[in-house]
Order: structure tokens, then C-alpha cells, then sequence
């Protein structure tokens, strides 16, 4: 599932139509923070049905809202800049996407931090992209 909507995101050419690369970018991210709410839920169990509901909100809307800042951000840059398939756009949106999350957390460090490191991440996985890395290697029997 999580390789068909990379494949999505990845259809939509960098730079064009920003709405909908913003869209495909907030569905990922909304699924990896759903994921991760799960596991935050079976590792340690809330105390109530209404704090289980509230955690995996919080995590599921901070994550969506990490990618469609992503999504919005490395889109105008590669229109702005004029350079579609240029990796720093995406460290750009990795580095708006991270200061999202030191604005959720209310912390200057995580967001500094989280800047750098998404960034970094981001730009890896488009020259990945570009050179033809496989980020979900079918396995081999």
C-alpha cells in the first residue's frame, strides 16, 4: 500500500501541480503517523478510549500536516526556482516539513534539528529517485 501511494506521489511531475503533489504527500505521511499511532497505542496502552482516540490524532494530524507542509513547500520551490528535479528542493520541504513539528512540539530544538535532519532525508530519497534506487525492493526467491 505504501508503495502504491509513493508511486502517486512520484506520477505527479516535481514542480506542477502543487495541490495535488501537496495531497499525495499528506496521504503518505497521514499513513505513516496512523502506523505509528498504532504502535505507540500497542506499546503502551492508554488508560482511556478517549486519551487512545486523542494520541492517534495527534500523531496521524501532526504527521499529515509534516507532509502537506512538505508537499506545498518542495513544490514551490521547484517552481520558483526553476529547477523541477533538483534535490534541494526537497531538502527545502523536509526542512519546512521539520520546522512544522518544532512548531507542534513548541520546541526551537526539535524544530532546528528536525529541519536538518528531514532535509537531509528528503534530498537522499529524490537522488535515490533519480538515479533509480529502489526504495521497496521486491524480494528475491
Amino acid at each position: 500500500a505504501m508503495a502504491r501511494l509513493m508511486q502517486r506521489y512520484w506520477d505527479i511531475p516535481d514542480g506542477t501541480e502543487c495541490h495535488r503533489k501537496a495531497y499525495a504527500s499528506t496521504s503518505i505521511t497521514g499513513a505513516v503517523g496512523l502506523i505509528t499511532s498504532a504502535y505507540s497505542i500497542a506499546l503502551k496502552p492508554p488508560d482511556s478510549f478517549l486519551e487512545g482516540v486523542a494520541r492517534t490524532g495527534r500523531y496521524t494530524f501532526t504527521a499529515a500536516a509534516i507532509g502537506a507542509v512538505f508537499g506545498i513547500a518542495s513544490c514551490v520551490s521547484a517552481q520558483v526556482r526553476q529547477k523541477p528535479d533538483d534535490p534541494l528542493n526537497y531538502f527545502i520541504g523536509g526542512c519546512a516539513g521539520g520546522l512544522t513539528l518544532g512548531a507542534r512540539t513548541h520546541s526551537y530544538g526539535i524544530g532546528a534539528a528536525s529541519c536538518v535532519y528531514m532535509g537531509i532525508a528528503a534530498a537522499l530519497v529524490k537522488m535515490g529517485q533519480l538515479e533509480g534506487w529502489e526504495m521497496f525492493p521486491e524480494p528475491k526467491v
